[in-house]
């Protein structure tokens, strides 16, 4: 059993042309984010109240800043003016009623992100569940030896991981959307006062997103190419410390070459993951930078127009609000790109999946199986390949079995007595004969 799966694994690692970073160009990169609309119309399959109330709830949330921002303002305004010209007497001043309103925005606020984060983990689970039973269901119309191919595994692999993964994906890609939104608005009010602070702002983040963009598309490449290794490691694992291994692995002292491969395995994944991520952090603490200028700029130039006399106070900190709030939205928006991205990205091994389609043969009305059968089986030239391979598993098969009778099969390991009993059954169609 252990060498039989060993052989296996590692020749998936060796032979799987896939084990070779791949390059991935803009338009792949691109086409990939069309997964998107894809993704939530399973979503929106998978639940559509909840899908439909969390994003009216996640609307709102949207817009809500800029509105409390404004109230802010107004707040403001109204104790400067109280201040300068009524000594200080708030009894006619409509302060407290922007304050109320405030209050009741916060608790608001507070409210629907608690109802949409209980949505998101609902929605999360059904999605899970539900992308699951469709990669069962499709897996059961596949053919048998297309589970033996390592090619075909590692997109079965890769499909369950983006099953059970895209529960998080789900609310990465459902926030992205409420703080575009939010940006939107924030943008708006600020374009109103002054075009040029969006500007600075937006010019100010576009190397933080490429550069974002860029690495993104770099993991995903790296994780792609390490699947094979990654299942051998699983494996390893396995049989290093399983009931089911322990006696062969005793019996062979075979335990320091397991764990010798392991740690062989891990430490090559491990120098290129990590030199992979310290580049990521490098450039995007330097990128990261670009965007802290772009705000102070904004902010030098609005100190100076209320020193000026040309904005209120009030103005002043809905400015500084707005933008302090846009950059960290933006800031926020760019960094989960990356993820929403590479989750695109990912999500076209889950689709891919599922564009992979049996290659028997089955009539639309076949004919009934005999009972009780008459004649028997007969093999004519019968010879069986498997896929991806150029060695034959069985070949030129001639016999027949009669109804009744019995017959041994007799061969060492690997000989194709099993390959033939499947040939049998049909779990497999022949290769030819």
């Amino acid at each position: 059993m252990i060498m039989n799966f060993w052989r296996q694994s590692t020749a998936a690692s060796k032979g799987d042309p896939k084990h070779n970073i791949e390059r991935l160009t803009l338009k792949q990169r691109l086409g990939a984010l069309t997964n998107i609309p894809r993704f939530l119309k399973l979503v929106y399959q998978t639940s559509p109240w909840i899908t439909i109330t969390n994003s009216t709830i996640r609307l709102c949330l949207a817009v809500l800043p800029i509105i409390m921002l404004y109230i802010g303002k107004l707040i403001i305004d109204q104790i400067v003016t109280i201040v300068k010209h009524n000594n200080g007497d708030f009894s006619h001043s409509h302060v407290w009623k922007y304050v109320i309103i405030e209050f009741v925005l916060v608790i608001v606020m507070n409210g629907l992100t608690k109802v949409v984060n209980l949505f998101d983990t609902l929605l999360g689970d059904l999605f899970a569940n539900h992308t699951s039973l469709k990669i069962m269901a499709h897996a059961a119309t596949l053919d048998l030896d297309q589970f033996e191919d390592s090619i075909f595994y590692d997109k079965l692999e890769r499909a369950r991981l983006q099953s059970t993964g895209r529960a998080m994906l789900l609310t990465q890609v459902l926030t992205q959307m409420q703080d575009v939104i939010t940006m939107c608005f924030l943008a708006t009010g600020l374009i109103l006062f002054n075009p040029w602070f969006t500007f600075i702002l937006l010019f100010s983040t576009i190397p933080s997103f490429i550069g974002e963009y860029y690495f993104n598309a770099k993991t995903y490449s790296l994780a792609r190419s390490q699947m094979a290794r990654r299942r051998e490691l699983e494996y390893i694992s396995y049989v290093g410390a399983s009931d089911q291994t322990a006696k062969e692995v005793r019996v062979f002292d075979t335990s320091g070459f397991f764990m010798n491969r392991y740690r062989s395995i891990f430490l090559k994944l491990y120098k290129d993951t990590s030199s992979l991520a310290k580049r990521r952090t490098l450039w995007g603490v330097g990128l990261t930078m670009l965007g802290t200028i772009g705000y102070y700029v904004a902010f030098i130039f609005i100190i100076r127009q209320v020193i000026a006399g040309l904005l209120t106070i009030g103005s002043l900190t809905f400015l500084l609000g707005s933008i302090r709030q846009l950059g960290g939205t933006l800031q926020s928006v760019i960094r989960r790109f990356s993820t929403v991205s590479q989750g695109a990205l990912y999500l076209t091994d889950f689709f891919d999946f599922f564009t992979i389609k049996s290659r028997m043969t089955v009539p639309a009305n076949p004919r009934p199986f005999p009972k009780p059968i008459k004649h028997g089986f007969t093999f004519e030239n019968v010879g069986f390949q498997y896929i991806n391979t150029t060695r034959w598993a069985n070949r030129n098969l001639n016999f027949t079995l009669h109804a009744g009778e019995k017959l041994a099969l007799v061969g060492e390991n690997g000989a194709g007595k099993t390959t033939l009993v499947k040939l049998l059954a049909r779990l497999y169609d022949p290769t030819e004969g």
